[in-house]
């Protein structure tokens, strides 16, 4: 029996369509796995940081997608997108890593994570607050912010100090 090359060429194209479609069908799959399923909040803020690391962007693009309210509030995920992406080498410098300052937990479900982040010229600070409603953690609020030197100069006051300890 004679195969013609032109119907055997368009089966393997067929053939590598439909791979390419299991394969994307699969990693998006796996993807949302990751970030919706996540089952304690560290797991959301591990996913965030290691892909901060590798773009900063996406982390937060990501982040957001764990909440699907945030849907509403394009334009402040793009802002935030855009405000991290201004954190360059020529910018703040190279970026070293995160170190966590404090964990507040109100109740079960709610959660408050704020980091240090690590770069040449300063540091600035992430604050995370996380929700579980139900059985999902999810992004309540994400906030930037470098007035890290300004709080700790404010906490060394005398003032804030209990001097009746002090002898």
């Amino acid at each position: 029996m004679f195969v013609d090359e032109t119907t055997l060429t368009k089966k393997e194209i067929q053939k590598q369509t439909d791979m390419k479609k299991i394969i994307l069908f699969a990693s998006i799959t796996l993807l949302s796995l990751t970030i919706c399923g996540q089952s304690n909040p560290e797991d959301v803020i591990n996913s965030f940081f290691k892909e901060y690391a590798k773009n900063p962007s996406k982390a937060v693009e990501e982040i957001y997608a764990t909440n699907p309210w945030t849907a509403r509030i394009k334009d402040g995920i793009e802002t935030m997108k855009n405000e991290v992406n201004k954190y360059t080498v020529d910018y703040v410098g190279k970026y070293y890593g995160y170190e966590l300052i404090t964990k507040k937990q109100f109740s079960e479900s709610f959660i408050l994570y704020s980091y240090m982040i690590k770069y040449d010229r300063q540091p600035m600070r992430f604050i995370f607050e996380l929700y579980k409603p139900n059985d999902k953690w999810a992004l309540y609020s994400f906030k930037i912010d470098s007035d890290l030197d300004d709080e700790i100069e404010q906490a060394a006051k005398l003032y804030y100090l209990n001097l009746d300890t002090i002898k």
